[in-house]
């Protein structure tokens, strides 16, 4: 006959099961905030084009005008703050920016030869973890200056 294990007592009868529930939780977690993380990286990357992009698009269209009307002057092209912000709306809009971020936040700030674009929108995360703050932000700023190529 072979020896038999001696049965474990009533009290420890059931121990496993809190261990196995804790890291199940301990997992879900840890998944929710990578997949969370990443939603979030992916938007502020959207943004960060997208304001890239008007940024370039507003000084290569606020500069064209000007350099057409009066010349070329010196090693900057002067940006024209009317049409450069127009090119940012537009550009946006174009692109569908205001769909693809729902309450999408615009700031143009130009100077005589350069362009900045900050883009806020709310963070949308697929999950949510319990304890983390509502009402997330994600944002992004691009810029551009208008030089001249020799």
């Amino acid at each position: 006959m072979s020896p038999r294990s001696p049965r474990p007592a009533d009290d420890e009868l059931g121990t496993i099961t809190p261990l196995i529930v804790g890291f199940a939780i301990v997992i879900l977690l840890g998944i929710v905030l990578v997949v969370d993380a990443t939603a979030a990286y992916l938007q502020r990357q959207s943004l960060d084009n997208l304001a890239d992009g008007a940024a370039l698009h507003a000084a290569d269209q606020g500069a064209a005008g000007l350099a057409y009307q009066s010349g070329v002057p010196g090693d900057r092209l002067p940006v024209d703050a009317g049409t450069a912000r127009a090119a940012v709306v537009a550009y946006l809009r174009d692109l569908g920016a205001y769909a693809e971020h729902p309450n999408l936040q615009v700031e143009i700030t130009t100077t005589a030869t350069s362009v900045t674009v900050r883009l806020r929108a709310p963070l949308d995360l697929p999950l949510t973890m319990p304890g983390a703050p509502a009402g997330s932000v994600v944002g992004a700023a691009g810029a551009a200056i208008t030089t001249v190529d020799p």
